[in-house]
This record gives structure tokens, sequence and C-alpha cells, in this order.
């Protein structure tokens, strides 16, 4: 659209911030007074909802935890799958706050890593106070059951299943959060597919155990989950939170066995069994 009258006196017949055809597509009149930053974002088009992760990339499979006798722990493979691709060999998924809380996550990793960035600038708040008081574990369970579901209402899901395990003023706590807010506390919590595959044997073994049986039982959870899930490893971590605090060991590797007459599949060599 050129300058001079002609043109002019054509735009006065055209109301204040209305689309007019002859202008380029997008264009509208600037209402009376010009346009503002506010007008221009509302008058621009319709964008739609950011949803990074419907479709969860690179994920972690189950995180598993126990009470025993005077504390709580948690364990997790390192995996980070690509797809069905073993990509990362060492992602630590047991993630520590404060001086008594571990919270561990399965799913979508850059998820994870939002969730945990969220309960750190939670922690410093709390800290920054001051005043003596400090975030409790069951604290941090309901703030995350808070944020799952905000964002499902959101139809924009923080992909993952996560653990909150701790212990504060004599008593070991253990809880669940999912994607859309499920939260509950529990003795033995597994998620993702341990879910299926541990929570049996971890029921079995019960909760009056020393701190030995309880990790044993967590190896032996994720030696079967191993050998049943295409997305797990055996190098794995365990957390340990008890009234002395925090201990996560350093990741290692659990043994396994393949010698089991129902591990054998002579069909596919041409055998019949």
């Amino acid at each position: 659209v050129g300058s001079g009258r002609g043109v002019d006196f054509k735009m006065q017949n055209i109301h204040a911030g209305a689309y007019d055809p002859r202008l380029p597509a997008g264009i509208m009149m600037p209402p009376a007074g010009g346009f503002s930053a506010g007008a221009a974002c509302r008058s621009a088009a319709v964008v739609e909802p950011s949803t990074r992760t419907q479709q969860p990339i690179v994920t972690g499979t189950g995180v598993i935890g126990i009470k025993f006798n005077g504390g709580v722990m948690l364990a997790a493979d390192t995996l980070g799958s690509y797809g069905s691709l073993a990509r990362y060999l060492s992602v630590p998924r047991l993630k520590p706050f404060g001086k008594n809380t571990v919270v561990g996550g399965s799913g979508d990793l850059s998820d994870f890593q939002k969730v945990t960035a969220l309960v750190d600038e939670l922690i410093r708040y709390d800290d920054a106070n001051d005043d003596g008081c400090h975030l409790s574990p069951s604290d941090v369970h309901s703030y995350l059951g808070r944020v799952m579901y905000n964002k499902r209402n959101k139809f924009d899901p923080l992909w993952n299943e996560l653990v909150v395990a701790g212990y504060q003023d004599g008593e070991a706590f253990l809880g669940f959060v999912d994607l859309i807010g499920t939260m509950y506390k529990d003795d033995v919590v597994a998620t993702g597919f341990a879910s299926y595959i541990a929570t049996p044997l971890l029921r079995k073994a019960g909760t009056n155990l020393s701190k030995e049986e309880a990790k044993k039982a967590l190896e032996d959870c994720l030696r079967v989950l191993f050998y049943r899930n295409t997305k797990a490893s055996t190098r794995i971590q365990v957390a340990t939170i008890t009234e002395a605090g925090i201990d996560i060991c350093e990741p290692y590797h659990l043994s396994t066995y393949w010698g089991y007459k129902a591990f054998e599949h002579t069909e596919y060599h041409g055998h019949k069994k």
C-alpha cells in the first residue's frame, strides 16, 4: 500500500483494529492510539500449546524402594534408552535433596531433569528462609503430586513416575507419584515395568529386614527385571536413607546367571525341545 491522500481516504471507512483484505496476510488496521506490545501479541496467529514429551524419547526404566528396620532404601539402574537403543549407560536417576530426602524417577529423562530442577528451587527457597524448619520427605511428596497434577491438567504432563523416600523424626517415608498426579504411600514401591515384576518379590521379602537383607532384596528384583525387561541394565545404584543421613553408593554391576533350563531356546537353532 502506497502513501497518498487517496489511500488515506479509503482507509477511513475501515474501523480501527479491523482486518483489511487489501493488506498483506496477517496485517490488521492499527487500533486508535497506535499499536502496543500487548495488542500485537493478541493479534498474532493462534499457536498450539507446547507439548514436548507426548512421546518420550530418552527414558529410564523402573525404580524400586523398600522400608527396612531403621530406614528406607531405593535402587535403580543407570541406563538411558534412546527408544530401544541402550544409548546412555551412566545416567543416575536417584537424586538427593536436603539431608533426608531422595527422589528416584523413571520415564522421560528430560522431564526428570525438570522435576529435579523444580525441587532444587523449592529447597533453596526453604533454606533461604533460615527459620530452622526444613521440608520433610512428606512435604516433597505432596509438592510433586501437585506439580504432576497441574501439568496433567494442562494436557502436557511430565512423563515420569516418581518415588520419594526419606527419614525424619524416627520414621521412614516411602511414596509414589505418577504423571497424572496419583499419589500414595506404602512400605514397598516400584515404578514402570518393575511394578509388575518387582512388587510381588518385595512384598514377599517384607519390611522386617536388616539393611543388608533389604539391599539383597532390591538386587534380586533388579536382576529379575534385567532378565525380563529389554530396557533394563545390570549397572545399578542404591540409595540408603537413615537417621544418619543419605548414602548413595557408586554404580556397580549385578551378577547374572543364564544357565537356567527355562532360558534355553534350542528351537532357535533348528532343534526341538
